[in-house]
């Protein structure tokens, strides 16, 4: 079998510890807070970045760009390896088409070497758990083209379910108008959203209080994994700083499904600047988004 590695960005959620266990590559989208850029090297502990956004701090973000995804794959490729790469989603971001410029370019300088890009349509450990699922084959010992194919054809059963706690914060990045999101300040009313077979941000219901849209996204586990309710043993969970509704989330989760393997991680910055503290997003394999 020809040599490769797997990698993604940090948009996956994944944590720093998964990814050296696994030898997943990976590069780093920015932000910029209070007038200060943080890259990978100076990133804020993500407790602090999400005090600070509860301070009123308004964080923005940039995507990967094809040098930086060049710098990303060609020390693999130098050592005789070829790359599957499973990208940030392209309805959310611009990182994928830099990827696949990246890609294109290093093919020029190293024929002998093969690069897939992926489009994970997927964020957060949504993306996580894609590329999770591509480890496990990787490691039971599948070549990458037949790990690529699976990818392919499965990453529209990475199910997203999540809620967030203010709705300002998906305002400012032009997720729902001013209006929803004064209203909904005002009534306590919390959205519940997912990622669409597009790879976009869409939402799908609204409730009155925290712990209905808490309850909401298992209502949503419920209608969307179909055939996989009796071998639901992997389950994703990230947030914007809140483990305890995250908890909740899970108790009512593994009194109804025979869950084994649980991940939970914040949302990185990157996301949770347009997310904000107290974003709650559950990921699993399901029958249909």
């Amino acid at each position: 079998m020809r040599k490769y590695v797997i990698t993604t960005d940090n948009n996956s959620d994944l944590p720093d510890a998964y990814m050296q266990e696994h030898g997943v590559g990976c590069s780093y989208l920015s932000y910029a807070m209070d007038g200060v850029n943080y890259t990978h090297d100076n990133f804020l502990p993500v407790e602090e970045f999400y005090a600070r956004m509860r301070q009123g701090s308004m964080p923005t973000t940039a995507q990967v760009n094809p040098e930086n995804a060049k710098n990303l794959m060609e020390p693999y490729l130098k050592e005789g390896a070829d790359i599957l790469h499973i990208a940030f989603s392209s309805g959310l971001s611009g990182s994928y088409n830099s990827c696949k410029i990246a890609a294109e370019e290093l093919a020029e300088e190293y024929p002998q070497r093969k690069i897939i890009v992926i489009d994970s349509l997927a964020a957060s450990l949504g993306q996580g758990l894609l590329v999770h699922l591509a480890v496990q084959k990787k490691e039971a010992g599948e070549e990458m083209e037949q790990v690529a194919r699976w990818v392919e054809e499965n990453k529209n059963k990475i199910v997203h379910a999540f809620t967030v706690d203010d709705l300002n914060h998906l305002y400012r990045g032009g997720r729902v108008s001013k209006t929803t999101a004064v209203l909904g300040g005002m009534l306590n009313i919390k959205p519940v959203l997912k990622v669409d077979d597009e790879g976009k941000l869409v939402p799908v219901g609204k409730v009155r209080g925290r712990k209905k849209s808490l309850a909401a996204l298992v209502d949503a586990m419920d209608e969307k994994i179909g055939k996989y309710k009796d071998s639901c043993d992997t389950v994703f969970m990230s947030h914007g700083d809140c483990i305890d509704d995250v908890n909740y989330v899970l108790e009512k989760i593994k009194a109804k499904y025979p869950v084994k393997t649980i991940l939970v991680n914040h949302v990185g910055a990157t996301i949770g600047a347009h997310s904000g503290p107290g974003t709650v997003a559950l990921f699993f394999l399901g029958e249909h988004r």
